[in-house]
């Protein structure tokens, strides 16, 4: 590796914005904010929307989305395609 190209790699503590979960891992993600980890020690913390922890395909409350009655509900609002054509 090139000399003083890259980026500071470095632990830092993530955690869930609606969860509050946190975990401990590398990144060269920086923040002002620090907080103290299981360890004893202080790392930069960074806060994210959405983890393993709250989103749906992990959690487990994954929507099943009705295909058939999307398009349905498109063909109401916008009317069949191929009258428009002459089909």
């Amino acid at each position: 590796m090139k000399p003083d190209i890259h980026p500071d790699y470095h632990p830092v503590v993530f955690q869930d914005a609606n969860t509050g979960d946190r975990f401990l891992t590398r990144s060269t993600a920086t923040s002002e904010r620090t907080t103290e980890w299981e360890d004893g020690n202080t790392y930069p913390l960074v806060t994210v929307d959405i983890s393993s922890a709250s989103h749906p395909f992990w959690t487990g409350t994954q929507r099943i989305m009705d295909t058939a009655g999307q398009v349905e509900k498109f063909r109401r609002r916008y009317g069949d395609a191929s009258a428009v054509r002459g089909r």
